[in-house]
């Protein structure tokens, strides 16, 4: 992942499951407004909704931008 580090002695930014509103799934990170955590793989795929751009991913987050936003970078989307 490209300028994320993680520190396993924090907790902060981690790699975590998500569904996330991407109408382009072009992009590679997300602000916090358009992720939703979720528990596992399993959950991520039962909450996913293509039809409203909504899909299940691994992403790692959050970090804070230059510009004080909080995001998320995508690690890959669970489904094609």
């Amino acid at each position: 992942m490209r300028g994320i580090s993680l520190d396993p002695d924090t907790g902060i930014v981690e790699e975590r499951y998500a569904v996330v509103y991407a109408p382009r799934r072009k992009r590679g990170r997300f602000s916090e407004d358009c992720v939703q955590i979720v528990e596992s793989e399993a959950a991520a795929l039962a909450a996913a909704n293509t039809s409203e751009d909504r899909y299940p991913a691994r992403v790692v987050g959050p970090a804070r931008s230059s510009e004080g936003f909080r995001l998320y970078y995508l690690v890959c989307w669970l489904q094609d």
